[in-house]
């Protein structure tokens, strides 16, 4: 019995050291090619025709918060029936 238990034992190591190596190797070849690849949005030929958000583009998020905080007041003032 302990014969096979140890032989199930040996598989399994030998299947956890396989999927590591791949994975070790997957990620080195991904790393590589990562290096390589960068991605340099700056320039891109679509980016070029965009301009930067101008200098009140806070206010549009300070707005958006607002009718959000607004939105659920609503909400739970509906629910209880003030």
């Amino acid at each position: 019995m302990g014969v096979i238990v140890n032989k199930e034992n040996d598989k399994n190591n030998e299947l956890s050291r396989r999927i590591d190596a791949d994975l070790r190797s997957k990620m080195n070849g991904k790393q590589k090619t990562e290096d390589v690849d960068k991605d340099f949005v700056e320039s891109q030929e679509y980016m070029s025709n965009l301009k930067k958000t101008g200098e009140y583009g806070w206010v549009w998020v300070v707005l958006i918060i607002i009718i959000v905080i607004v939105a659920i007041i609503l909400g739970t003032s509906a629910k209880t029936g003030n």
